[in-house]
C-alpha cells in the first residue's frame, strides 16, 4: 500500500475528527491516515457491516493509538451522535446502508439508515458547533443520465432507493449549510476499492469478491455482458480527498466527484485481476443476467475537485490491486 504520509496533504494543527462508520473498509483507512497526522480521532460504529478488527489494524498501523477513542453505537440515535460529538471540529460519515442490491429488497431500511441517520448527524454537529461534515454521497445519483464523464451539474432519475438516499443527503447538506450555517462538503465516490474491503456476503463489492474467487480457483460472475463500466478509485484517493475537502476554504456547500477519471469495463477489469493475482492462469467468467438498479456506464470528471479542493488521483487501477496481493 502506499504510505498516507506520502500522498496526503498537511494538516496544520492537531484537531477532533470524528469518523462515523469507522470499523468499515473507507472508515477504517480514514481513521489510520488521520492518526498517522497526529490528529485526535474518535470512531462511531455499531458494526452492522465494518469489523472491530479492522480498527485494530488501522489504530495499530498508525502508530499513535492514544489519540483515538471509540463508542460503539448507531447513527439512527439522535443521543449517540449528539454525545459522541462532543468537542469534535470535524466530521467524516461514512456510516450508512451501503448495498445498491440491499436497497432494492430492503428500502424502509435504506431509508431509516442513510437519510434519518444523515440528518442525526447533521443535527448533531449544529448543536456541537462543529466546523465542518465531510460526508460520503455516491455516483449512484447520476441514475439514468447518459452524460459521459459524469458531471456534478448533471444528475438523472434514482435506480434504487440507495441512490435516492445518497441524493436526498445532499439536498440536506445544502440546506443545513445555507439555512444554519454547518458547512457540509459531499464526495461522490466512484467504485471504491482496497485492502480490508470485505469479500464475504451476497453485497459484496465486485473487486473484492471476484479476488476472492481468482484466488480460490473459482470462476467470478458477471452481471450483464461485462461491458458495462465502472471507475475503479483506489481508497487512497479517497482519504486523500476527505483530508482536502475538511481544510479548503472553498470546499463547503459543495458536493465533488471523487474517481480516477478513468473508465474500465468489468470484462477489463477482471483481465486486470488474473493479471495481478493468477497471472498465466486463463481469464473465465460466468455471465449472468443484469441485476435491477445497477448503471450501465459511469466515470468520473475530477475536474470540479481538481479546480477546488487541488484533488489529484495518487493511486490508479493496477497499483491499487497491487496493494491488495
Amino acid at each position: 500500500m502506499t504510505p498516507y504520509p506520502e500522498i496526503l496533504p498537511p494538516i496544520s494543527g492537531q484537531y477532533h475528527w470524528l469518523v462515523t462508520g469507522t470499523g468499515g473498509f473507507i472508515g477504517s483507512h480514514l481513521t489510520e491516515a488521520l492518526l498517522s497526522l497526529g490528529q485526535k480521532v474518535t470512531g462511531l460504529d455499531n458494526f452492522s457491516t465494518g469489523y472491530p478488527e479492522n480498527i485494530s489494524m488501522a489504530v495499530d498501523a498508525s502508530g499513535h493509538p492514544e489519540n483515538f477513542a471509540f463508542t460503539e453505537g448507531s447513527i439512527e440515535s439522535p443521543e449517540t451522535c449528539r454525545l459522541v460529538m462532543n468537542g469534535v471540529d470535524y466530521v467524516l460519515h461514512h456510516a450508512a446502508f451501503v448495498s445498491v442490491p440491499a436497497s432494492m429488497n430492503d428500502p424502509a431500511k435504506c431509508f431509516v439508515g442513510n437519510a434519518s441517520g444523515f440528518v442525526n448527524i447533521l443535527e448533531a454537529a449544529r448543536m456541537n458547533g462543529v466546523r465542518r461534515v465531510v460526508y460520503a454521497t455516491s455516483s449512484a445519483v447520476y441514475g439514468d443520465d447518459e452524460t459521459m464523464p459524469k458531471i456534478e451539474p448533471s444528475t438523472g432519475r434514482a435506480l434504487s432507493p440507495y441512490a435516492l438516499t445518497k441524493y436526498i443527503n445532499e439536498m440536506c447538506a445544502d440546506l443545513w449549510t445555507r439555512v444554519y450555517g454547518l458547512e457540509c462538503t459531499g464526495l461522490r465516490y466512484f467504485n471504491v476499492f482496497g485492502v480490508r474491503q470485505d469479500p464475504k456476503g451476497a453485497y459484496a463489492a465486485v473487486i473484492p469478491r471476484w479476488i476472492d474467487a481468482v484466488r480460490a480457483g473459482r470462476v467470478p460472475v458477471i452481471y450483464g455482458d461485462g461491458e458495462q463500466s465502472r471507475d475503479f478509485c483506489a481508497v487512497q484517493n479517497v482519504v486523500k480527498a476527505n483530508i482536502l475537502a475538511a481544510t479548503s476554504p472553498k470546499s463547503a456547500g459543495r458536493v465533488f466527484n471523487i474517481g480516477c477519471g478513468v473508465e474500465t469495463t468489468l470484462n477489463g477489469l477482471l483481465r486486470e485481476i488474473y493479471a495481478v493475482f493468477a497471472p498465466g492462469r486463463e481469464v473465465r467468467a460466468e455471465y449472468q443476467p443484469p441485476r435491477a438498479g445497477d448503471i450501465v456506464r459511469s466515470s468520473a470528471s475530477v475536474e470540479y475537485a481538481r479546480e477546488v479542493l487541488g484533488y489529484e488521483p495518487a493511486v490508479y487501477l493496477r497499483e491499487g490491486l497491487e496493494a491488495m496481493r
